[in-house]
């Protein structure tokens, strides 16, 4: 099963890790009692935009495993046919390697890897990673 997921479209890997990561940040917030809708959605967007998540997969990067890492390295390689819309195209590639990441991640069941590496890339991000000021 892993093998399997390890050649899996990173696209389908990354459409799902984008629902896990936006989920998990979602979670947290409001278990950190951020309250108003209006105050979750603006700290929700500090984690998911396409620089914060292209930021937090650099820092994660030296401390992922070689099969992380190749997973990562072969999604951000991937032809990208749409135009982003919000982000350059590198941001954007380097942005969707993380949510591939995640989705991998998810799908192995590697629950524990997968929360631990997204602790460290909110954490990350927390502290002024990949953001811009204000």
């Amino acid at each position: 099963m892993e093998s399997d997921l390890l050649k899996m479209d990173t696209s389908v890997l990354a459409y799902l890790g984008d629902a896990v990561f936006s989920s998990w940040i979602r979670r947290r917030l409001i278990e950190a009692g951020w309250g108003s809708i209006d105050r979750l959605h603006r700290q929700t967007v500090r984690y998911v935009r396409a620089d914060a998540q292209a930021a937090a997969l650099a820092f994660l990067t030296p401390g992922l495993t070689e099969q992380e890492a190749d997973l990562a390295r072969r999604a951000r390689n991937k032809r990208i046919s749409s135009k982003p819309r919000h982000t350059d195209p590198l941001t954007y590639k380097k942005a969707t390697a993380f949510e591939a990441l995640v989705g991998y991640l998810y799908l192995a069941g590697e629950t524990e890897r997968l929360n631990e590496l997204l602790e460290q890339a909110a954490a990350y991000i927390e502290g002024g990673g990949g953001n811009e000021p204000g």
